[in-house]
């Protein structure tokens, strides 16, 4: 008896020395969405209020900012299964991060509206690059422990947050109450681009050389079955109304707790624990993401990210914002997670990449058209009535989701 009690109390340290390896790449590589997304993309939330006051903005025109990022996005997912072919996934993904570097730093450059647009473009085409060629690295690195799989991918989406963290933190200490004094918080944002660019970049190597071969152990799809696209258009299309919905309550939301007059002191404890919330996402949904095949897992997640948008748009005290922001940040990652998982499920791993980028050109769409269609609406009706009409189309694209059934 004491023996066996010995080689238990052994093998659980065992098992977790053989997972920690697979985990800490997997959060290494994370610093990828966060440059990706975290920072080149949802930071500008923060930057909104002061560039619309400094520049003369709409919110039209402040929302077509993330819609140049989402055209330029969509731009890189349709060209990422052509360049795949020339290129390796970890090579995409050095370059993404690279580039998308030295592109923010420019965006501190330059204070007229067309070139700003046209930064916010080529930002998107580079991460596009990143995130879609991390999201292989990471369904390769989740084969390797399938029994970590949903944990493996909700790390590596989740790494998003650490974005949101670093400029929930960076934006406010570098927005100075100067003429254009928003530009020193693009040079901010570079520089923590390039520190993330360095940890990404080495685990992607990693990845790249131990795992390049055998992914697709487990799977028995022939690739017939895999190219039939349309048996997965009801995950693709509430995958494109989770676009439209989430971008618009990303584009928006600190516009609308800063004109409800909450103080900047609450507006970014707001935006720090949406960003801690979705760092911690991958522990929560990581079952959900290993148990459905199917499209229920982003049903599910859609209908909450629904319920966190609605919140502020009927209720402007702050603890509301806090639990809007808390259910916000713990849930739309691992929607994103949901459909790389889903990919890992129904396709041989020979049409990852192509899986991938289909799920990620439907989301590009969603975003090119939600920041202008909430920001249009906003301008005649009001912030509020923009996020109710992006809770409206999350929950949509649960439905749509939810009629997705597992290719087996």
């Amino acid at each position: 008896m004491p023996i066996k009690t010995l080689d238990a109390s052994t093998s659980r340290p065992t098992e977790a020395a053989r997972r920690l390896p697979t985990l800490t790449l997997a959060a290494a590589l994370s610093l990828g969405s966060a440059i990706a997304l975290g920072l080149a993309r949802f930071a500008y939330a923060l930057l909104l209020p002061s560039m619309k006051l400094d520049l003369g903005w709409s919110f039209a025109q402040a929302g077509a900012m993330n819609t140049a990022n989402a055209l330029g996005y969509l731009l890189g997912a349709l060209a990422f299964p052509r360049l795949a072919h020339r290129w390796s996934a970890g090579t995409l993904f050095g370059g993404g991060c690279v580039a998308t570097a030295l592109l923010m730093a420019g965006s501190g450059l330059f204070a007229d509206t067309h070139s700003l647009l046209g930064l916010r473009v080529v930002t998107g085409v580079s991460s596009a690059a990143i995130f879609i060629s991390g999201g292989v690295l990471a369904a390769r690195l989740a084969s390797a422990r399938p029994r970590d799989a949903g944990l493996v991918l909700g790390l590596y989406y989740g790494g998003t947050g650490w974005g949101i963290v670093a400029s929930s933190v960076l934006v406010p200490l570098t927005i100075f109450n100067v003429a254009h004094g928003w530009q020193f918080a693009w040079f901010a944002l570079a520089l923590a681009c390039a520190v993330f660019s360095t940890v990404a970049i080495g685990a992607a190597r990693k990845i790249e050389s131990v795992h390049a071969t055998g992914a697709s152990a487990g799977h028995s799809y022939s690739a017939t079955e895999a190219s039939r696209w349309p048996r997965f258009s009801p995950a693709l299309a509430g995958y494109g109304l989770f676009g439209v919905g989430y971008i618009g309550y990303m584009t928006f939301i600190v516009a609308l707790l800063r004109n409800a007059g909450m103080s900047a002191v609450v507006v970014t404890g707001f935006y720090l624990l949406l960003g801690v919330a979705t760092v911690v996402s991958a522990r929560v949904w990581s079952s959900l993401l290993d148990r459905m095949r199917g499209g229920q897992a982003l049903a599910v997640l859609n209908t909450l990210l629904a319920i966190a948008t609605l919140l502020p748009a009927l209720f402007t005290q702050p603890w509301v914002a806090f639990a809007s922001g808390l259910l916000f940040g713990a849930t739309f990652l691992s929607a994103v997670a949901s459909t790389t998982a889903f990919v890992r499920h129904n396709l041989p791993a020979s049409h990852w990449a192509k899986g991938i980028s289909a799920f990620t050109i439907v989301f590009a769409f969603g975003q090119i058209v939600g920041p202008m269609v909430i920001g249009w609406v906003s301008d005649g009706a009001g912030l509020a009535r923009g996020l109710v009409y992006s809770a409206l189309l999350l929950a949509a694209g649960a439905v749509l989701a939810a009629c997705q059934k597992p290719l087996r």
